[in-house]
């Protein structure tokens, strides 16, 4: 089933530092053949079409509830919760964004539980509950998912999403929750167990996320595998970060994350300080960005070649990169920066990331 993203700015999407969606280590922080989905689902796959906001993330339509209650989230590769606002919640984050309501719900089954989910730029607080969530024409029964209490601060009031719907392994999951594509699974409700991303360059519409295989209408040749080596995140092994043929950064290699939910690519600031300024001191300048080198990821034996276009931003107040700062965190992330410029195939039957060049796309580094 596919499901579409859409494109909207938010009101603070000008200053990076307020939209960086940097999630706290507490949350974010099968190899055997199953049957034939049911029927009423595409035989090879469950699509959605996505929406991007700059500097924060994909969303697209979900609903929970029977009848439905519709919702705007992030299908985040970083966590692997489901929540969303709801009417047990007053805070300003919450009236300014839709909220579920257990009333109205006839498959509604409360929980006792509760569950606190912090973020870099914000947190919130809720209740587990039960009910029937729908992705695309994917239904999942009984599936546990958070009801916010409190959503504090302005990150989340500003966010153009309602919630977020984690993709990442159950063990990461907090509460004891089974993450949704889990349940899509163990209900054999898709044919694969594999779901892959489409996310369209900055500011453009036809985003996709595909769940239970991949679309071949994105993508072409073949696809470059990269095993998964903890089973929490999206966690895999990067070798260096080149640029003009010498490591500037993870020269030793390094762990690194797959993550949807991240803006750019973020990792340790003296390695991303050596990447800005090797990309400051090449010939050519900002304001030039043809003439900028590119920045080479290797992963698995593969080079991955980040043009200028894909780590430029360039705004009226000037120019800044994709590279973020992440402190003395040795874990990097590899964020929408890089999963931009490739189709990702998150494979949970053999746990495994792909990336394969875009349709179109000439293939560059490989």
């Amino acid at each position: 089933m596919i499901i579409k993203l859409t494109v909207k700015f938010p009101k603070w999407s000008q200053t990076e530092e307020k939209c960086e969606n940097r999630k706290g280590t507490s949350l974010w922080t099968r190899d055997t053949p199953r049957s034939q989905p049911k029927k009423k689902h595409l035989n090879f796959c469950n699509s959605h079409f996505l929406s991007f906001v700059p500097q924060i993330s994909y969303f697209g339509v979900i609903s929970i509830g029977t009848p439905p209650q519709s919702f705007k989230v992030v299908f985040d590769t970083g966590s692997a919760n489901l929540w969303v606002p709801s009417t047990y919640c007053n805070t300003n984050a919450c009236t300014n964004h839709k909220r579920f309501n257990p009333n109205l719900s006839s498959t509604f089954r409360a929980s006792s539980t509760g569950i606190s989910i912090l973020y870099g730029t914000g947190s919130m607080t809720g209740l587990l509950g039960y009910d029937t969530v729908s992705v695309a024409e994917i239904e999942v029964t009984n599936q546990m998912f958070a009801m916010s209490e409190t959503e504090p601060g302005i990150f989340l009031y500003y966010a153009s999403f309602d919630g977020i719907l984690g993709l990442s392994y159950p063990s990461l999951a907090i509460g004891g929750a089974t993450p949704v594509f889990d349940n899509m699974m163990t209900e054999n409700l898709v044919t694969e167990d594999v779901f892959s991303f489409y996310l369209s360059p900055n500011g453009q519409t036809g985003s996709v996320v595909t769940f239970g295989g991949t679309d071949p209408s994105y993508y072409t040749g073949q696809i470059n595998w990269v095993p998964v080596t903890s089973q929490t995140y999206w966690e895999i092994t990067m070798t260096n970060i080149k640029i003009n043929g010498s490591p500037v950064a993870c020269t030793s290699g390094c762990k690194a994350i797959v993550d949807t939910g991240t803006s750019n690519i973020v990792g340790p600031n003296t390695d991303i300080n050596s990447i800005n300024a090797a990309i400051r001191t090449s010939p050519g300048n900002f304001g030039q960005v043809c003439h900028l080198p590119n920045v080479v990821i290797t992963l698995n034996g593969y080079e991955f070649s980040l043009p200028p276009s894909a780590y430029i931003s360039q705004k009226s107040s000037g120019c800044s990169t994709g590279f973020g700062l992440n402190g003395k965190d040795q874990l990097w992330i590899l964020g929408d920066v890089f999963i931009r410029e490739w189709y990702s195939i998150f494979d949970r039957a053999n746990n495994r990331v792909g990336f394969a060049n875009l349709l179109g796309k000439l293939m560059n580094g490989w």
